[in-house]
């Protein structure tokens, strides 16, 4: 069922492309793997997922032991507190949660003690939702100079997440500010190729406002019970 799951996502994906122009293998299917357990993930791998997104560090540490044995890119997709990114700066692969200087810092100097540098994209709050993470995109031009000044942290991008309402539709005004934000970065001489944003419900929309990386739990996995 999870590799018909993953040719589906990855159908939905080409359907989208082929209608406005853009190539399939720009756009990167990040399995979402929160709550769901090793032996679904491992089933994931099996059936050509290469990258993983998870968000919380405790999860994702016995998870990452267990998987050991498999290639995946690993991407940590949740707010990220700097006294944890310790545990996780050794094989982390990319950090797309990065929305103050200081935890920028912290994963600069976690990289450089280990003589690595660890991919970065800045969460930024598209939708105004205070409860949400994020910078507002005003601020972003500021904070993507400070981060790009650090040693041993790429940035690359940028990652929003769509408002969660029953019509994906409602989606669009988000995904589309973070590409402005974007694009308005690159008429500073800030090149970032990499756009985080969407999920199961709203794929389709964020494909079509230039999303380089979508993150996909439930199309994959199924449902998650209520209690998660």
């Amino acid at each position: 069922m999870i590799a018909e799951n993953i040719q589906h996502q990855r159908e939905r994906i080409a359907a989208v492309c082929a209608r406005i122009g853009r190539k399939p293998e720009e756009i990167s299917l990040l399995a979402v793997t929160k709550s769901f357990s090793v032996e679904l993930m491992r089933e994931a791998v099996d059936a050509g997922i290469s990258e993983v997104g998870e968000n919380y560090v405790q999860e994702l540490l016995p998870k990452h032991n267990e998987l050991a044995d498999r290639k995946i890119r690993w991407h940590f997709i949740g707010h990220l507190q700097s006294n944890k990114v310790k545990s996780i700066a050794p094989w982390i692969n990319v950090i797309q949660t990065v929305d103050s200087v200081s935890l920028g810092e912290q994963i600069a100097k976690r990289a450089g003690e280990l003589n690595r540098t660890i991919e970065v994209l800045m969460e930024v709050n598209t939708s105004g939702e205070p409860a949400k993470f994020g910078i507002h995109p005003q601020e972003v031009s500021v904070l993507a100079k400070r981060l790009s000044d650090l040693p041993n942290i790429r940035l690359t991008g940028l990652m929003t997440i769509g408002p969660l309402l029953p019509d994906p539709e409602s989606a669009r005004p988000a995904f589309r500010e973070l590409r402005r934000v974007r694009d308005d970065l690159a008429k500073q001489g800030i090149v970032l190729p990499q756009l985080s944003m969407g999920m199961t419900g709203d794929l389709e929309i964020a494909v079509e406002e230039g999303s380089t990386i979508v993150r996909i739990g439930t199309g994959i996995f199924g449902r998650r019970s209520k209690h998660q």
